[in-house]
């Protein structure tokens, strides 16, 4: 059973949120540092090991700064997130630029600050040469097609638009070889949160595979091989965290069978995490506004889908509660709702939860927690119905909170408008 906890108690969130009204994120720095210290741990067979954060995951520069000061990289998708990186102390080969359909200036902004290149497309290659020049070290990624199943997230690999075939993969490292490239990675990305331990080790062993043939019919060792991300976390109280020692063990058992009678070994291992490194151990704050009862009972916050969008977006499950009122039965059932003018604007349906009280009724509602909002929440965030963003805090491993992000305000919203001459405007 996977035990859901919040790190502040009622009375505590009531003197918070008389400084930052919410909604709002809160982050706890010292489970995400104890959590990172786990994970190096048990990769630690692997000399050279390194995680490079998926930025896209919880891209804020105070969130970075904290893995990188425990040893991990950024995996960047996007020119921002390359500065985000770079501004948090990340620098060179630390940083991974993973996008796709990639435009030429943010493979130029990569170029220049020594991030890896991790190519999506053989046609790649030639782009990258004529608008920014071929890099030393040149990682590409690989996209199994039939060979591999994807999981119910990111869909079958056969459909979809990442990454080089096998005979292309191959056909790149040759072509890079007689351009020049000295040094060379291996990269996929198959599934989305996903829990099983012996699905992510068929996914090295797949790639330690590609990596023995890429040798035998190119000549090119690759320096490392990325395995990726989409590992897991338990959403719902039922689901187990995955066993990351269990995990390394298999990894190893591969890279013994497979690697090393190749003469692959010594092979530097990473791996690209967001949401397991933070996902936990981030939540959004809100409050009950208002209870409508219709032809279901609904409960609505003071927060949206614009601010957390993965339960209308995939129908996924974040779990709630109410804080005051862990002890008490679950006598009711609501949809939880936000505000937005969309009808999968819910954040749960037909949840039991114990019953709520809401501003409209007392004049200072619940608090309701959505929790496992770490990762893939804030940074998924959008202004339809000129929805303003929420900020984000940080829980401090001395127990003080401090804000890492402010939230949006009407003028940010206008801030991209030029109204200068609207009144002369007919």
């Amino acid at each position: 059973m996977n035990k859901k906890y919040f790190p502040l108690d009622k009375n505590a969130l009531e003197k918070l949120a008389q400084r930052f009204p919410t909604p709002f994120y809160i982050y706890d720095e010292k489970a995400i540092t104890e959590n990172v210290r786990r994970i190096k741990a048990s990769f630690s067979v692997f000399p050279s090991y390194k995680n490079h954060f998926a930025v896209k995951a919880l891209p804020n520069p105070y969130m970075l700064k904290i893995l990188n000061n425990e040893g991990f990289g950024a995996d960047c998708a996007s020119y921002p997130e390359l500065l985000l990186a770079e501004m948090s102390g990340m620098k060179g080969e630390d940083i991974m630029l993973t996008s796709n359909e990639t435009p030429a200036d943010e493979y130029r902004a990569a170029k220049k600050m020594g991030a890896v290149i991790n190519l999506d497309d053989f046609t790649h290659i030639e782009f990258l040469e004529k608008t920014s020049g071929l890099p030393e070290l040149i990682s590409m990624r690989y996209n199994p097609g039939p060979l591999k199943e994807g999981n119910a997230i990111i869909g079958r690999p056969q459909e979809a638009k990442y990454g080089f075939t096998r005979e292309k993969i191959i056909e790149g490292y040759s072509l890079l070889k007689t351009k020049g490239v000295k040094r060379f990675a291996l990269h996929t990305m198959v599934a989305s949160n996903e829990l099983s331990i012996p699905y992510h080790i068929e996914t090295a062993r797949m790639l330690f595979e590609l990596a023995v043939e890429i040798k035998e019919k190119t000549g090119v060792r690759l320096e490392f091989i990325n395995l990726g991300g989409g590992m897991g976390i338990p959403y719902k109280p039922d689901q187990e965290a995955v066993d990351y020692q269990a995990l390394s063990d298999g990894i190893q058992k591969a890279y013994n069978e497979i690697l090393k009678p190749a003469c692959l070994d010594p092979m530097n291992i990473r791996t690209e995490w967001g949401r397991v490194v933070t996902g936990p151990y981030g939540w959004l704050v809100t409050r009950a506004v208002h209870k409508k009862e219709i032809y279901r009972n609904y409960i609505a916050l003071d927060a949206c889908m614009a601010d957390l969008m993965r339960p209308a977006l995939y129908g996924a499950y974040h779990h709630i509660t109410v804080p005051g009122r862990e002890n008490e039965p679950l006598s009711e059932t609501y949809d939880i709702v936000g505000s937005l003018c969309e009808n999968n604007d819910k954040f749960a349906i037909q949840r039991k939860l114990p019953k709520i009280k809401t501003t409209a009724e007392s004049g200072s509602g619940d608090f309701v927690i959505i929790h496992d909002a770490g990762a893939h929440g804030r940074s998924m965030g959008f202004n339809y119905n000129g929805k303003l963003r929420c900020g984000e805090l940080l829980l401090r491993q001395d127990g003080s909170v401090v804000q890492i992000r402010r939230p949006e305000t009407v003028e940010d919203y206008f801030a991209t408008l030029d109204i200068t001459g609207l009144k002369d405007f007919k």
